[in-house]
């Protein structure tokens, strides 16, 4: 137990925490929006099996190091490019992302209001899977560079707990910020498509530094903030709904 009094794990279990906070941002907002599509009786319920399955992939990861590292032996080369089992897990889930990404923008801006509520077409666990399969690679990613920060599992482990509690506590405050605001969900789905290129960039060994990534968001959010304050006065465009209001009360009942 004499890591308990070393200042250097210590430092190490903060900064890894704050890495995997800021790392699992595209994990919520993927979830946030998964989630509205649901009946409103059951977002919140999608949200937390979403970041709990996350927080149980990471740690199953973590114990399973060996495994884990043998995904960087390349299995074959295109155009000289040497393909790993890690590169097929992010390119398979960039392009994931974009599909989904671009489907979802489709519903919103062109789709059928309330289809859902009429088709009954979107289940509790279709999203649920949809989350898990994003988990798989956003997991990925993170413990892998939390390979690179710490050489205790321990630490690692408590890193990830800390930082999937510390999301749990304010997805639901993301989700329904994201919901109020049209224009921000949009923006949200437009982080998706950058991220997955970003995947697909990484899957063919063209890394694109994360720094640049987080800047454009943070970037993005601070102009929307900014315009959104000033036309407060405005109605805001009327996104389509999978699931109608009316839908959603009488399954509340």
């Amino acid at each position: 137990m004499e890591w308990l009094t070393d200042p250097q794990v210590w430092l190490a279990l903060v900064t890894l925490t704050a890495l995997e906070i800021v790392l699992g941002i595209d994990n919520i907002i993927f979830i946030s929006i998964q989630a509205g599509k649901l009946p409103v009786h059951q977002q919140e319920k999608a949200r937390l099996v979403g970041l709990g399955l996350a927080m149980f992939i990471r740690i199953v990861l973590l114990f399973s190091l060996a495994w884990l590292m043998g995904l960087t032996a390349p299995l074959f080369s295109i155009l000289n490019n040497e393909i790993s089992g890690r590169d097929l897990i992010l390119i398979c889930g960039g392009l994931f992302l974009l599909w989904k990404s671009t489907m979802e923008i489709h519903e919103k801006l062109e789709g059928e209001e309330g289809h859902a509520s009429a088709k009954g077409g979107i289940t509790f666990a279709s999203v649920i899977i949809q989350i898990l399969m994003l988990d798989i690679v956003f997991s990925l990613d993170s413990i892998i560079t939390a390979l690179g920060m710490a050489n205790r599992v321990g630490v690692m482990v408590a890193a990830v707990v800390v930082a999937v509690f510390f999301m749990m506590l304010f997805s639901g405050k993301i989700s329904a910020f994201v919901d109020r605001h049209p224009t921000i969900k949009m923006l949200a789905l437009s982080f998706l498509i950058l991220i997955g290129v970003a995947l697909i960039g990484d899957g063919f060994d063209m890394h694109i530094p994360k720094g640049y990534i987080y800047f454009a968001m943070a970037f993005s959010v601070i102009v929307e903030m900014l315009n959104l304050r000033m036309r407060r006065q405005g109605a805001p465009v009327k996104l389509h709904q999978p699931y109608v209001a009316e839908q959603s009360e009488g399954q509340d009942k």
